[in-house]
């Protein structure tokens, strides 16, 4: 199961009574539900003695780790990796796409067998370097082929699967990835690796209260994953687009975890209903920034979820049935009161998969015109509930979904979440009522929620 799904399991039995062993795999991401259920496990595993806890992970330092559940044994488990070349850039780059076109083109014209794997940080850069290497390769004469093939999650499937094709008899494949495919897949063949030394991290800023994304330079912990994956069928080569001082002297060791850097508002919200009563306490292993647990409490006092003395409201116990992020749970609980809980279902579950609309290159403008036809002037989540309604009207159809540029593959997710709160709301015994084209209920209640996002237009 996903380590959200435990955190989840946790709440309706706090001692996990129904297992005996625990294996946590891929420790070293921290992603946010790995480390409160840290938190939670090294409590459960002192309360109970016939509780095994494993934890396994390619790269960490496994000591804190050890450190943290009590000085508990380490085994080094030897892997079948063969050795990699690691190469450093002689001078600090400033073009980190036009290096790594440069580098790919360099493997290429090179003798030795092998596909290239390339790391980008992002959609935009990937796109770029793949035309870039396309252009160049038609410049120089007498070239063996190179199939370029890009690899990020908004691409749609049918194309993401061409990455793992065995590509024709004397072809070279050239995969230009996120980080996707640093730990989450394996493409067999890769014999070169060109690190472009950057990806994209969600990070939040307590002042405005909101997450971004934003391109930072990568960890040593990751640097030494991507250089890896070049020794997974054979020995190979991983070429680094920076300098060895740059790697030892610039880099953080281990990647900041994800609870020091996100929203902790469903976290604070998930604690508390496992009757933490003092966050602060809390044992972490890395502690989050003050700031952000205090933000987080006073986003949901402002929600109504907790009370003047930090407890769980009525509303709060509801909140926490709810999968979602806060202000999306609280969105829900409304429109059940407004009368309008059939659309509000569907926009919230629009808005928790990534974009729906595709843009792909080179038919811009068709998709913007297309996107047009469903715009709502008064509101995006209008729109959003307009290309449901819509799609609704249509059977569900695929073709549909094509002929207006939207992602087939997040339209069906949206239609598995959707019944999946729909469950959860008939289980709180919330009526699921249809406001039909009395739109002002369905924003009245979005401003319920989200109040606390609000701005003022000046003149300008």
């Amino acid at each position: 199961m996903t380590d959200g799904i435990l955190l989840r399991e946790s709440i309706g039995t706090a001692d996990l009574d129904n297992y005996s062993c625990i294996i946590m795999d891929e420790a070293h991401e921290r992603s946010l539900n790995t480390d409160v259920l840290f938190g939670l496990l090294r409590d459960v595993v002192a309360r109970r003695n016939d509780l095994k806890l494993i934890v396994t992970s390619a790269t960490m330092d496994a000591s804190k780790f050890a450190q943290f559940f009590g000085n508990v044994p380490i085994y080094q488990i030897p892997g079948r990796t063969f050795p990699v070349d690691v190469l450093y850039s002689k001078t600090c780059l400033d073009d980190y796409v036009d290096a790594a076109v440069k580098q790919s083109l360099q493997i290429h014209l090179m003798p030795q067998k092998g596909d290239i794997l390339v790391f980008m940080p992002g959609q935009e850069d990937i796109e770029v370097t793949c035309d870039l290497i396309s252009e160049r390769l038609e410049e120089i004469e007498g070239v063996p082929p190179l199939a370029v093939l890009p690899i990020y999650s908004q691409l749609p499937s049918d194309l993401q699967a061409k990455i793992f094709e065995k590509a024709p008899d004397g072809v070279r494949k050239c995969v230009v990835a996120t980080n996707i495919a640093e730990t989450s897949l394996t493409v067999d063949g890769i014999r070169f690796v060109v690190d472009a030394g950057y990806c994209k991290l969600k990070v939040f800023n307590p002042k405005i209260g909101m997450d971004a994304l934003q391109v930072y330079p990568i960890s040593q912990a990751n640097a030494n994953q991507r250089s890896g994956r070049a020794g997974r069928t054979g020995p190979g080569s991983a070429f680094r687009l920076y300098t060895e001082t740059q790697y030892r002297n610039e880099m953080l060791v281990g990647t900041v975890p994800e609870i020091q850097r996100t929203n902790l508002a469903n976290v604070v919200l998930t604690l508390k209903s496992l009757n933490v009563d003092d966050l602060l306490e809390f044992h972490f292993m890395d502690p989050p920034p003050q700031d952000n647990i205090l933000q987080s409490m006073y986003q949901l006092w402002t929600l109504g979820a907790i009370d003047n003395t930090g407890m769980l409201t009525k509303m709060g116990r509801k909140m926490v049935e709810f999968p979602l992020d806060p202000s999306l749970a609280k969105m829900l609980l409304v429109s059940a009161e407004m009368g309008c809980s059939d659309e509000v279902l569907t926009i919230v579950s629009m808005l928790s998969v990534p974009s729906i609309f595709s843009r792909p290159r080179g038919r811009e403008e068709e998709s913007d015109a297309a996107r047009e036809k469903f715009q709502e002037p008064e509101s995006d989540h209008l729109s959003y509930l307009h290309v449901y309604q819509q799609w609704k009207a249509n059977n569900y159809s695929s073709t549909w979904c094509k002929e207006h540029f939207i992602h087939i593959k997040a339209m069906k997710k949206v239609r598995e979440v959707r019944a999946q709160l729909k469950d959860i709301m008939t289980f709180l015994k919330l009526k699921i009522v249809s406001c039909s084209f009395d739109h002002d209920v369905v924003r009245k209640t979005i401003c319920s929620a989200y109040f606390h996002q609000a701005a003022r237009l000046k003149s300008k």
